[in-house]
């Protein structure tokens, strides 16, 4: 065994040991050999091994090659959930339209199913092989899966075999999905860590546009094609616009550079197994974390079918407060990110999470009290307001929580799994508890669990990660 290869084992060896005891040893190439920096914490550190790119140009490629495969992503649920109905009679046609639906409904739920397997391979390869090549892996599975919904044949043209490959359509994409937030998260940060929460929040500010886009193309076929030809191919329309997104975002991501705290540090050889031998609790813990952002995330994708059938609302009030709450979401998380930057994550979560528990019970009460357009605005918005704080300071906080060897499989797992958990089913459970309450105010229920879920393992990273979390 020649004397490098000593030295490196014997480095790695120390660097296992001081992430068990909560540091982290740096270790630095110095001409051809290994130097060892003080030990540091497990938290993401701001002192980057190579300056990031620096300049509004810069920032903004930045932001663009990394937040666009998760706004792709929100896009593609809200076109699949806005045209639900549709794809219904296109693909799973039976004699009892409720079936049909509901098979479709279930056809977007199996998606989320696959996220937590996408988790586990993507997440284990944007920590071996580099953010970089999971992030242009995870945006080429997605446009595939993307290019599959818009060509598809239609029942009637394939039969069985159609349905079985939007299924297969749906697969690809969730798996696809599973690894593009934290990847992307880590890719930001990691290049910005001088302003990790600013950087880190564009994350659900481009799904706030991806929303205006989904229901404006949503709201402008609906009223201008007739049901017939929205049925015969306008459907398609929306699957194309996000079809044409995902190769300039593979084309943006191919030419970007690795991150520079990946790039300076050891590989890792086994990120999941150290993730569930050593930092399990800091996994369970992030699940809880991000219980809050998912369930109000998609209690807010509920809300227009809630006015709708509980509160009796038209459909074009319903979805223009679905707007005006996307709009505000795009512009407000990046402040956010800012105001976080300045005083740290865990306490504008912590404030937040006890807001969404304080006030989502009142703000049900009025609005069922007085159904009108500018009730339900403000209440949406409120939400929506609250929700960008927590959720802008999201990423940032997630990826202080894991260190550079495991940042992406723990964020990618925790998040991954937490979003079908407490996400993917808030919509049938906020109806379910009105079905068996009867009670209009149910959903408030679940979001004030949601957030008691944050809030308490918000305290508990805080007590386990002193030095990490501010």
């Amino acid at each position: 065994m020649t004397e490098s290869v000593r030295t490196c084992e014997a480095a790695n060896a120390v660097a296992r040991r001081g992430f068990k005891n909560g540091t982290r040893t740096l270790y630095l190439r110095v001409g051809g050999s290994l130097r060892a920096s003080e030990p540091q914490s497990t938290a993401m550190t701001t002192t980057a091994e190579t300056a990031p790119a620096r300049g509004a140009g810069a920032a903004t490629k930045l932001i663009f090659a990394s937040s666009l495969g998760n706004a792709l992503e929100f896009y593609e649920i809200l076109v699949y959930g806005y045209f639900a109905v549709v794809i219904a009679k296109v693909f799973f046609p039976t004699a009892d339209q409720t079936v049909s639906l509901l098979v479709t409904l279930g056809s977007f739920g199996i998606s989320f199913l696959a996220r937590p397997v996408g988790a586990i391979f993507l997440g284990d390869y944007g920590d071996r092989k580099g953010r970089k090549n999971a992030l242009t892996l995870s945006i080429l599975l997605m446009t595939i899966g993307t290019g599959l919904m818009t060509i598809m044949p239609s029942y009637n043209t394939l039969g069985i075999a159609a349905p079985i490959l939007v299924l297969c359509a749906r697969l690809l994409q969730g798996f696809s999905v599973g690894g593009e937030f934290a990847s992307s998260t880590a890719f930001l940060v990691e290049h910005r860590p001088d302003r990790a929460g600013f950087f880190g929040s564009w994350q659900w500010s481009s799904q706030g546009l991806a929303g205006l886009i989904a229901t404006g193309l949503a709201v402008l076929l609906t009223s201008t094609m007739s049901a017939d030809d929205l049925q015969a191919w306008g459907w398609r329309i929306p699957f194309a616009v996000g079809l044409l997104i995902g190769p300039l975002g593979f084309y943006i991501r191919s030419n970007m550079d690795e991150t520079p705290a990946f790039a300076g540090s050891a590989p890792a050889h086994a990120p999941l197994r150290e993730l569930f031998t050593d930092q399990w609790d800091r996994l369970l813990l992030t699940i809880g974390v991000v219980a809050a952002s998912t369930g109000s995330q998609y209690i807010l994708v509920y809300m227009p079918t809630y006015a709708i059938r509980e509160l009796h609302l038209p459909s074009t009030l319903a979805f223009t407060a679905a707007v005006v709450a996307a709009a505000l979401q795009t512009v407000a998380v990046p402040f956010a990110g800012i105001f976080v930057d300045r005083v740290g994550q865990s306490r504008v979560m912590m404030a937040a999470a006890a807001l969404f528990a304080l006030t989502a019970f009142p703000a049900f009460v009025i609005l069922a009290a007085h159904p009108s357009l500018w009730v339900l605005m403000a209440m949406v918005c409120w939400i929506t307001l609250l929700k960008s704080f927590f959720s802008g300071a999201l990423p940032s906080l997630m990826a202080k929580i894991f260190p550079v060897q495991t940042r992406v499989s723990g964020m990618a797992l925790s998040y991954n799994i937490s979003v079908p958990l407490f996400g993917g089913f808030a919509p049938l459970i906020a109806q379910g508890l009105i079905e068996l309450t009867g009670s209009k105010l149910s959903p408030s229920f679940y979001l004030i669990g949601t957030a008691l879920v944050s809030l308490a393992a918000l305290i508990a990273l805080r007590a386990r990660l002193r030095d990490g979390i501010p």
